[in-house]
C-alpha cells in the first residue's frame, strides 16, 4: 500500500490553504473514505470514524451558521481537528468558519477551500484515494491491450513475451507494462500499470531500450488498463494431452482476490503466437457475450451423432 499524505491531495486538486504549515501537510492519510459530518455538528460523536477526511459543503454550513452557536460550534470543531483527521476541505467557495479556523490554527490543523462542489469534491477525493491506497502487487510479465481486454502474458524468462508484446503492438495493439507489472485491486477489478518511470519503453535482447510511443506512435502504449485475461505460456511439451476442442472446465487465476480468466498456450518453433493471442481475446470477447464456440461444436456433434443413430435404426 502507498503512503498518502495530505500534501499529495493538496497539490493534486490545487486545494487554497486557510490554516496549517509543511508539517501539518505530512498528516497521512489511511482510509479512502470521507466524512460528512451532519452527526458530528449535531453533537454526537460515538462511532464516529476520526480517520476519514472531514468535506464541509453547503448544507453543513448552512447548518453551522444557522444553528449552531459558538459553544456547540466549538464542542464539534474541537472533536472534528483530533490528531487522526488528515484534514477538512471546506467545499463550495465557502469561506472557513471563524470558529473552526481559530481552532485550527491553534492546533497546526489542515484545512482547505476548494471551488468545485461538494459532490465533485467526494467523488474526485475517493477515486484517487481508493487507487493510491488500493492494496497492490508487482509481478512478472507483460501487459497489453489487445481488441480493448487487457491481457496479463505470463510464463517462463526466455519464452519470448516482449517479443510477442512487440508484434502485438506493430498489429495495432497496445502495450501497457513490460516486464514489471503494478497490479492493484479497486471496485472488484484488477487495474494494471507500470512504473511512470517506464511507460511506454520496451527491453528486447539483443537490441536493448526501445521507445514504443515514438517508434510506433502515441497510440501504441496505454498508461494503464483493467486486466480480464492472463495468458500463460509454458514450453511445448509433446508428451502433455493439451485441450485441443475447448470443452473442459474454464479455468481461473486470482490475483489480490480478484478472479480472472487464464488460458494456458504452449509455445513452440513456428506457432504465431500474436495470431493465436488475437484468436484468444476475440474467443474470451464472445465468452462474455454469452457465445461458447467450443459448447457449440459439441451441440453440433451430438446433434450429428443423434443423426446417424436415427439414420441407422
Amino acid at each position: 500500500m502507498n503512503k498518502v499524505c495530505v500534501k499529495h491531495l493538496a497539490q493534486k486538486f490545487m486545494w487554497e490553504i486557510v490554516c496549517g504549515d509543511a508539517e501539518s501537510l505530512d498528516r497521512p492519510i489511511t482510509l479512502p473514505d470521507t466524512n460528512r459530518p451532519g452527526l458530528e455538528l449535531a453533537g454526537y460523536f460515538p462511532d464516529s470514524q476520526t480517520k476519514r477526511l472531514v468535506i464541509l459543503g453547503e448544507k453543513e454550513m448552512g447548518y453551522i451558521d444557522e444553528v449552531m452557536d459558538e459553544i456547540s460550534q466549538r464542542r464539534s470543531f474541537e472533536f472534528l481537528t483530533s490528531e487522526n483527521t488528515p484534514c477538512i476541505i471546506v467545499a463550495h467557495g465557502y469561506d472557513c468558519p471563524k470558529v473552526l479556523k481559530e481552532i485550527a490554527q491553534r492546533k497546526n490543523f489542515p484545512i482547505f477551500k476548494s471551488p468545485q462542489k461538494t459532490t465533485a469534491v467526494v467523488v474526485s477525493v475517493t477515486n484517487y484515494l481508493d487507487e493510491c491506497l488500493a492494496e497492490s502487487v508487482i509481478l512478472h510479465g507483460e501487459l497489453v491491450r489487445v481488441h480493448g481486454v487487457g491481457v496479463l502474458i505470463t510464463g517462463k524468462s526466455g519464452m519470448g513475451k516482449s517479443e510477442i508484446a512487440l508484434e502485438l503492438i506493430k498489429r495495432g495493439h497496445q502495450l501497457v507494462a513490460d516486464d514489471r507489472v503494478d497490479c492493484y485491486a479497486m471496485h472488484n477489478m484488477l487495474i494494471g500499470k507500470t512504473a511512470p518511470l517506464l511507460e511506454g519503453f520496451m527491453e528486447l535482447r539483443g537490441v536493448g531500450i526501445i521507445n514504443v510511443g515514438r517508434m510506433f506512435g502515441v497510440g501504441s502504449y496505454a498508461r494503464r488498463t483493467e486486466i480480464e485475461l492472463q495468458i500463460d505460456l509454458e514450453p511445448y511439451d509433446s508428451n502433455h494431452d493439451y485441450d485441443r476442442v475447448g470443452i473442459e472446465e474454464k479455468e481461473y487465476a486470482e490475483i489480490l482476490g480478484v478472479k480472472i480468466m487464464r488460458i494456458r498456450i504452449p509455445v513452440s518453433s513456428g506457432r504465431p503466437m500474436s495470431t493465436i493471442i488475437e484468436s484468444a481475446v476475440t474467443n474470451f470477447l464472445l465468452l462474455k457475450e454469452g457465445l461458447d464456440s467450443a459448447k457449440e461444436f459439441e451441440e453440433r456433434v451430438l446433434t450429428q451423432i443423434a443423426m446417424n443413430k436415427e439414420e441407422t435404426e
